[in-house]
């Protein structure tokens, strides 16, 4: 079965290596190797992917500073009937990166959009933190100042998710220490230059984390992440209190047992339905009592 070349008047979003050069998908070198024209965030950076792949396709910037006029011109082309490839410097467009305002224009002029996925930064941090991935929050990069910065992170701070965010080396230091003031001492990870000859993953807790960035000059692109809210399993703690009350509340009013109770609380609360059964038996066994309506309890 032969291989099917893009479609005239198609825009193709394709992601890129976000390091080893050898991270791309034979589609992708496919596809930008026959579109009429690709739209980079960056030609440099870009024009050197191309030539390591005997690539010699037109280019033109896509790029935060030129992206409304650029997304404009690209329609132009694309409701000419020309195919047409986005690309950020690395990962996956339109991900802390341009791509957003061409992808609105095509669809709202009914262009075919299509994905070309490939490598992400997000994705290759989340599957080697060691932190759970079955639910996250990708916050990309957090405010400069730190007012807002923190502000930002007090948002999330009883998110369940594991917590990703992207930050320039720079600022790396000034926002451990935020997130370490608002969120606690939560487990951290902090991977640095994924896929590169430098790559780095540190482990620990978020104090140990930023003792070991304070002693160092870390350069390179970063990605941390911060496991996510988790009530103590401990009866006696202010939070754990505060599920069990909940948990209560919910069983008084609807005259559940205690599995139901502490399932719809586990939803209300946004909080694991196993790790809230877990502190309720725990609870039990401290003196504590949930009513037990379940016969098999």
């Amino acid at each position: 079965m032969g291989k099917a070349a893009p479609s005239p008047g198609a825009l193709y979003l394709v992601a890129t290596p976000i390091g080893n050069l050898e991270d791309i998908t034979l589609r992708a070198l496919r596809i930008l190797g026959e579109v009429d024209c690709i739209a980079a965030e960056d030609t440099r950076r870009t024009r050197k992917l191309l030539s390591h792949y005997g690539i010699h396709t037109r280019l033109v910037s896509y790029h935060e500073h030129n992206e409304e006029r650029r997304a404009a011109e690209l329609l132009e082309d694309l409701l000419a009937g020309r195919s047409i490839a986005v690309v950020s410097d690395a990962g996956m467009p339109g991900i802390s990166d341009p791509g957003l305002k061409i992808v609105e224009k095509a669809h709202g002029a009914g262009i075919p959009v299509h994905p070309i996925p490939g490598p992400c930064a997000v994705v290759a941090a989340l599957c080697v933190s060691g932190l759970s991935a079955t639910r996250f929050s990708f916050l990309g990069f957090p405010p400069r100042r730190q007012a807002a910065r923190k502000a930002f992170f007090e948002e999330v701070v009883n998110d369940p998710g594991t917590l990703v965010f992207f930050e320039s080396p720079r600022r790396l230091q000034p926002t451990l220490k935020d997130l370490l003031a608002v969120l606690g001492d939560r487990e951290a990870v902090i991977c640095r230059e994924l896929t590169k000859q430098h790559e780095e993953i540190m482990r620990g807790r978020l104090s140990e984390v930023l003792e070991e960035c304070l002693k160092r000059d870390l350069r390179g692109e970063v990605c941390i992440l911060v496991a996510g809210y988790a009530p103590s399993l401990s009866p006696s703690c202010p939070d754990s209190k505060a599920l069990l009350e909940k948990c209560k509340e919910i069983q008084r009013k609807g005259r559940l047992g205690v599995k139901e109770a502490v399932k719809e609380a586990a939803k209300v609360c946004g909080v694991s339905r196993r790790r809230l059964y877990q502190l309720v038996l725990a609870h039990r066994q401290e003196g504590g009592r949930v009513e037990d309506r379940d016969e098999d309890e």
